[in-house]
């Protein structure tokens, strides 16, 4: 077997363990559609790599408003990799305790929203204080996690606790520890990652049955479509709606957060 094919064996692999959780992604997508449904957001949170997964499932192409991407620059901008904002940098940030809890100080949550939380480790600092943070508020949180990894890694915080001792529900990418699935002859460390083939599955397989819901509970989503698909007017009509959709649910999160002023209590501005 040339290492290709290995790649896209496991890859096989990785989509048999997906498929074996239905259940939990019908169950998180039937939460994520509740909380959209509400007028509320679904967070979405991953520091590192797993920045790749929020912006997979919005915004993007075949996705749609209800979900706040939080994606903080100082933990997934890699371009550089070395020197000022390098890699280095994004490693240490990524388990400074606290930076969680500057990062949702942002936002008026509710217990109405709900939450992914993405890390396929599940064991740096800043995303395991962020389900910590999101559960003690009242909110769903959903790990997704690499469960081999996670099992085989040591938390790095100081009371050893990891993502999923603060998930709600867990969902399982199906890569191996260590999370490279590939061993190429003479080279003694494997390559080529399966968590994000994984992860990348998960986050559409939640969007698919997330957009059933809503359109069964008879609010369709305006999704991000094509003009290959759908036409030249009816693609712009689509992606200024959905825009100004997530406009109007990203305004509930700033609106009364923080230290209330006259313009959070509604007083005439003359």
């Amino acid at each position: 077997m040339s290492v290709i094919q290995d790649f896209i064996a496991k890859s096989r692999q990785i989509l048999d363990t997906i498929e074996a959780q239905q259940a939990q992604i019908q169950q998180a997508a039937q939460w994520f559609a509740d909380s959209i449904l509400a007028g509320r957001m679904v967070h979405v949170f991953g520091s590192g790599h797993s920045r790749i997964m929020v912006e997979e499932m919005w915004p993007r192409y075949g996705s749609f408003a209800g979900f706040n991407p939080i994606v903080e620059l100082s933990l997934t901008f890699h371009n550089l990799v070395v020197g000022a904002n390098g890699q280095r940098q994004a490693m240490f940030l990524e388990n400074v305790p606290g930076f969680a809890e500057r990062i949702l100080r942002n936002f008026d949550l509710s217990e109405a929203d709900t939450a992914l939380v993405i890390s396929s480790s599940g064991t740096n600092v800043v995303p395991v204080e962020m389900a910590e943070l999101f559960q003690k508020r009242g909110i769903k949180v959903v790990a997704l996690v690499t469960s081999l990894h996670s099992a085989a890694s040591a938390s790095k915080r100081a009371d050893g606790r990891k993502l999923t001792d603060f998930a709600d529900l867990i969902l399982d990418t199906g890569a191996p520890a260590g999370d490279a699935m590939v061993y190429v002859p003479n080279l003694d460390t494997p390559v080529a990652p399966g968590s994000t083939v994984g992860g990348a599955t998960l986050i559409n397989c939640l969007k698919a049955e997330t957009a059933r819901l809503l359109t069964e509970a008879g609010h369709p989503p305006k999704v991000l479509s094509a003009a290959v698909v759908v036409g030249t007017q009816r693609a712009v009509e689509l992606f200024e709606g959905a825009y100004d959709e997530h406009a109007h649910r990203i305004a509930k999160m700033y609106e009364k957060v923080g230290i209330q002023s006259y313009v959070s209590e509604n007083k005439a501005i003359h």
